[in-house]
């Protein structure tokens, strides 16, 4: 999607009430796009995207995207971020994570088709499973479990990508591939599993902090604001990827939780746990291809994102988990006609 100079853009984004999905909205909507979000808000909210409520370039749709749906109008690009991704939501939801890899990723790329618009998959550094190439490039094939308790997240992306790039080949859809590395900020889910969230958690609540295993498995923590910039560039430009989307600054989890103690001012008790399952032993982004195509890198250290993310969490201790199962959610009542959500995806803004 290459910008217009006197027109807007008007770009749909699932998973927009999402922990990324949200920061991408106000990104796009801060310069000048209209955006209309999908979310079927079984893991994201809608207060997320409050400040964004009654735009008149913004609209929040809620829709689960394994349901087919049209958007009215015009469409310039697409950004497919919908997914269950922490390890709490794909465990508790295995059967629609798979099924929004698959249904969920062809109906937005049927959309992308219709409108001519690009699409960028949000991908993860996941396909790449426990790897044994360190760092990461987008050429590396991974050493992943198929069949595995992470499998359903891993194997849903997987396929994601393949059926992207086989759209790009037989329709010549505009899509762009996007691995994104491990990833922390403001809104995300204290309970959503990951390891930011659950060390500042349990640090501002003085609650012991959980290492999983001897603590020594790395990772690499991209600051969200960077992240989207990434992203906001892979919409822009007609890349195709793969293109690694992370922080190459490597650290143990063990170092984390002590610079998390560090910033909060926490006295919690540090307690180990079993290494869950295929857990990855190192994870590092090699991101050459996203510095030389889309001139990207990130800009926030890990000490002043997690500055930023403390202080977040500081005032929200309102937030309360999201009521998770294995039941599929409801879908939505389509328009017998239309076969779209009646009166749902409307042209919000033009």
């Amino acid at each position: 999607m290459r910008r217009p100079t006197e027109v807007l853009v008007r770009v749909v984004v699932t998973g927009g009430a999402g922990f990324v999905g949200s920061h991408l909205c106000e990104a796009l909507v801060a310069r000048g796009d209209t955006v209309v979000c999908l979310d079927d808000l079984s893991t994201g909210r809608a207060a997320n995207v409050a400040a964004l409520t009654g735009h008149r370039r913004f609209q929040l749709v809620e829709h689960d995207v394994t349901t087919p749906f049209d958007v009215d109008g015009r469409v310039d690009a697409v950004a497919h971020l919908a997914s269950p991704a922490s390890p709490v939501d794909y465990h508790a939801r295995p059967l629609q994570t798979l099924a929004v890899g698959s249904r969920g990723t062809e109906h937005c790329l049927e959309l992308a088709r219709l409108k001519g618009a690009r699409f960028v998959l949000a991908s993860t550094s996941e396909v790449y499973g426990d790897p044994l190439q360190h760092p990461q490039t987008e050429d590396y094939w991974g050493n992943v479990n198929p069949v595995g308790p992470r499998s359903v997240y891993d194997e849903a992306k997987r396929f994601a990508e393949a059926l992207s790039a086989a759209y790009r080949r037989t329709h010549g859809v505009d899509v762009g591939i996007i691995r994104i590395f491990n990833t922390y900020g403001p809104r995300m889910r204290p309970t959503d599993g990951r390891v930011v969230s659950s060390f500042v958690t349990q640090a501002l609540q003085g609650e012991p902090m959980t290492i999983h295993g001897d603590g020594g498995q790395t990772r690499s923590f991209c600051f969200v604001d960077d992240l989207v910039r990434g992203i906001v560039a892979m919409l822009d430009g007609s890349e195709p990827g793969p293109v690694n989307l992370g922080n190459p600054a490597e650290r143990t989890v063990t170092e984390l939780a002590a610079l998390v103690l560090a910033l909060t001012g926490s006295t919690a008790p540090v307690v180990h746990l079993p290494l869950p399952v295929d857990d990855p032993t190192r994870r590092r982004p090699d991101i050459t291809a996203a510095r030389t195509r889309l001139g990207w890198e990130p800009m926030i250290d890990i000490d002043e994102g997690l500055r930023r993310t403390i202080a977040w969490f500081r005032v929200h201790d309102d937030i309360r988990p999201v009521v998770l199962d294995a039941v599929e959610p409801p879908r939505v009542v389509l328009d017998a006609v239309s076969a779209r959500p009646a009166g749902a995806l409307g042209d919000a803004g033009h």
